[in-house]
């Protein structure tokens, strides 16, 4: 058998690209079922799929890491970017079946416009991965995702006020602000990525 020590960038480059596919599948996945509130239990059935799928690729990249003797970047960055796009993923797929959960009845305004934050975010980060592998334009996409961000930081103190001011009942306050809370969360998810991507730009770039 034919022994290489060159690096299988291809590989793993390779496979952070379908990995962030499936994220990025998974959060427009989330937006439609906003946008178009029929059927929910199936939707959040079909997100639980992707994010199933996303934890298999997540196995995968973490296998061929631990049996590849070089790899193009650090090693502990790899890692870094598979659990952050994992955990990205991982907030969507709650946030899905938290809709179903607490039996919300249509989704508010703001819950839409925090999705489709989210989903922006992640075409941006899904620009960043693909352009790992020849270390360009990475930056633009990163700031647009801090950016984006920034925009759910001010939306998630919005919503909370209004929430607090306006609404009366209060298991209804529980459920919302669970929700409003991890959709920012997702979106610290996301950023926490971008910074990721920036750290492996900045030692390789």
């Amino acid at each position: 058998m034919r022994f290489s020590l060159a690096p299988r960038e291809v590989r793993f480059f390779d496979m952070f690209e379908a990995s962030v596919e499936v994220v990025l599948k998974g959060a427009r996945l989330f937006s439609e079922m906003l946008r178009d509130y029929t059927d929910t239990p199936q939707k959040a059935k079909a997100i639980k799929a992707v994010e199933l799928e996303g934890d298999q690729n997540t196995h995968q990249l973490m296998d061929a890491l631990n049996h590849s003797f070089m790899t193009p970047i650090d090693r502990d960055d790899i890692c870094a970017l598979n659990s952050g796009l994992d955990d990205i993923l991982d907030c969507v797929e709650a946030l899905a079946s938290r809709m179903v959960l607490f039996k919300i009845q249509e989704p508010t305004p703001e819950m839409c416009e925090f999705a489709d934050l989210l989903l922006e975010a992640v075409e941006h980060l899904a620009g960043a991965v693909h352009s790992l592998r020849k270390m360009d334009t990475l930056m633009l996409y990163c700031r647009e995702v801090k950016r984006l961000e920034n925009l759910g930081d001010d939306l998630s103190r919005k919503v909370i006020s209004d929430l607090f001011e306006n609404e009366g009942d209060p298991i209804r306050i529980i459920k919302l602000k669970e929700i409003y809370g991890r959709m920012e969360s997702a979106m610290d998810r996301c950023e926490d990525v971008a910074n990721i991507i920036e750290t492996i730009f900045a030692k390789n770039g």
